[in-house]
């Protein structure tokens, strides 16, 4: 290495280059690092000076410390642009060798500034490639402004751009919700408070949006208790008449095969007779089996009785019998009342949609569906109603005055399982549905899961925007690494090595893939999901009794 190279690399100069040698930079800003000698279509392979690289980490520009370093950015001068890389791995050239090969791919590129000669007006994407020789440098800090900066943009910030402790990561709204997008993390990573961050962010940002949220664990209403609107089984209130004829046959009929089959006939026929029946379906000429028109249960048993009694042999009773003997244990189990209560059967579908897609938002955007004390058999179909109607509105609303809904749905592995017969719950296919076609209606989907690899295939690529914390499954390592652009590959290699509340962003919804350490967010705004501190809680005693007494009350009564 020249005198030169190795003054602005920060080396001690020896005793006799002490009279009139340069004193150490403060940066080692412009400093060349490397250089390229291999080019590909999506990156580039370059050799990067191992000492220069080994005393970066003195820099006090945190960016220049990390220069060279898996996970990090480093820039090339291609005629008038900067072109910007991500590192995605490192090894030697030889045992005792001062030279490091590291894979690089490309991010996009800037113009450079008249004065300070800075990378200036950045974008995603190349136009011009590296040929091999060319330099490289590290990026700086205010080159990472130049790379992270929203502009005018409209956007949310949840926390700092890693290694930074000053450079905002923010989410561009618009394009993160026209395009979906995925919060990915295991257990304990902070995945449900950085859910509830970016929710939150984004309804300060619209007082007037319309949220609508799936939280199977009860979890969520103690974030959205000033700002959101909280549903549960004692206050849903949602008609048993807007299921469709697929999602009353997963509520009403339980036979396989061809005495499946012969059930389904049956509930058909009379559930269109049943419908036909309500004064609401005058005027309407095309009547379906699927139209949300309100009927009577009673009416639909009375009809399958009547069906019954045409039978010539008696034998042939026994479908009949099943289906009214379902429905009538149904209606009087008060597990179901939220949904097949006698008093659902008025035609409040105007204020069921009202309330639920939050139109008007009344300065509450989002709305909590807390499904934890709906009964397991017939979670999915509610699950399933409350998607399909936010996407079945979507469609009929086309000629009004748009009003998009975001769904956002927790433990989404739950409801479109990667399993070959996923199709086979009607909640996989409206959701599955949803993922590829939502985009068109203004209907945008958030999925939150803990185990991407469960996730129904395909739906993950559809969603545009990933934010992925640690994630400790190599299956689900692997799923994600397979969604993810080329350019993203670096980052999503530090997956495993992320801390809690940090997380790798990719996709549509950020500039360029991105290292976040999360914002932390207020007690009174977080998800009640904190993990028991069992050493605390174990040292606490008295009051059993009563606890029991209150516990079997609400368990017997199945209420809270």
């Amino acid at each position: 290495m020249t005198d030169f190279a190795a003054t602005q690399a920060g080396r001690a100069p020896a005793d006799d280059e002490q009279a009139g040698a340069p004193a150490r930079p403060k940066s080692f800003e412009g400093v060349e690092i490397g250089k390229v000698f291999e080019v590909s279509g999506s990156g580039a392979r370059i050799e990067l000076d191992a000492p220069i690289l080994r005393r970066l980490g003195n820099d006090e520009d945190p960016s220049i410390a990390m220069a060279g370093q898996v996970g990090s950015q480093i820039k090339m001068k291609v005629g008038p642009l900067w072109i910007v890389a991500n590192v995605r791995n490192l090894s030697l050239d030889s045992a005792d060798s001062d030279l490091i090969i590291a894979q690089i791919d490309f991010l996009g590129e800037g113009g450079e500034a008249r004065l300070t000669g800075r990378l200036s007006h950045f974008r995603r994407g190349i136009t011009r490639y590296p040929v091999p020789g060319t330099r490289v440098y590290p990026v700086t800090s205010d080159d990472m402004m130049q790379m992270y900066a929203a502009d005018e943009i409209p956007n949310v910030e949840v926390g700092t751009v890693y290694p930074t402790k000053d450079i905002r990561a923010a989410l561009f709204v618009d394009a993160m919700l026209g395009k979906h997008f995925a919060l990915l993390g295991s257990t304990g990573t902070g995945k449900s408070t950085s859910a509830a961050l970016i929710l939150h962010k984004i309804c300060d940002m619209a007082p007037q949006g319309h949220i609508v949220m799936i939280d199977p664990h009860g979890e969520y209403s103690a974030a959205f208790k000033t700002n959101g609107a909280l549903y549960d089984v004692g206050n849903l209130a949602m008609p048993y008449w807007l299921m469709n004829f697929e999602e009353h046959c997963e509520v009403f009929v339980h036979t396989r095969g061809s005495e499946g089959q012969l059930d389904r006939d049956i509930l058909a026929k009379c559930l269109l007779a049943a419908r036909m029946k309500n004064r609401a379906a005058e005027g309407i000429t095309k009547l379906t089996v699927d139209s949300p028109i309100p009927y009577l249960l009673s009416d639909l048993t009375t009809l399958i009785q009547n069906e019954m009694g045409k039978l010539d042999k008696a034998g042939d009773s026994a479908p009949y019998m099943r289906l009214k003997t379902k429905i009538d244990e149904i209606k009087t189990d008060p597990r179901y009342s939220f949904m097949f209560s006698g008093m659902l059967v008025a035609d409040s579908m105007a204020d069921f949609l009202a309330r639920i897609f939050r139109l008007p938002g009344d300065g509450k955007p989002i709305s909590i569906i807390d499904v934890s004390g709906v009964p397991s058999d017939i979670t999915a179909v509610v699950v399933a109603v409350l998607s399909r109607m936010v996407f079945d509105y979507a469609i009929w609303s086309r000629n009004e005055p748009q009003r998009p809904v975001l769904l956002v749905c927790e433990e989404a592995h739950r409801y479109v399982p990667s399993e070959k017969n996923a199709d086979g719950s009607s909640v996989g296919k409206i959701l599955g549905r949803i993922a590829k076609e939502g985009r068109k209606y203004g209907v945008s989907l958030g999925l939150i899961t803990q185990r991407p690899s469960d996730l129904a295939e395909g739906v993950l690529s559809q969603c545009g925007t990933i934010i992925a914390m640690r994630l400790n499954n190599e299956r689900d390592q692997a799923f994600v690494k397979a969604a993810m652009p080329e350019g993203a590959k670096g980052f999503l290699d530090t997956i495993p090595a992320l801390r809690n509340r940090e997380c790798i962003i990719c996709g549509e919804g950020v500039a360029i893939p991105i290292r976040v350490a999360l914002d932390t967010l207020e007690e009174v705004r977080r998800p009640a999901s904190s993990d028991p501190v069992f050493t605390n809680l174990w040292r606490q005693s008295g009051g059993e009794a009563e606890i029991l007494g209150r516990v079997i009350k609400r368990w017997r009564s199945q209420g809270r």
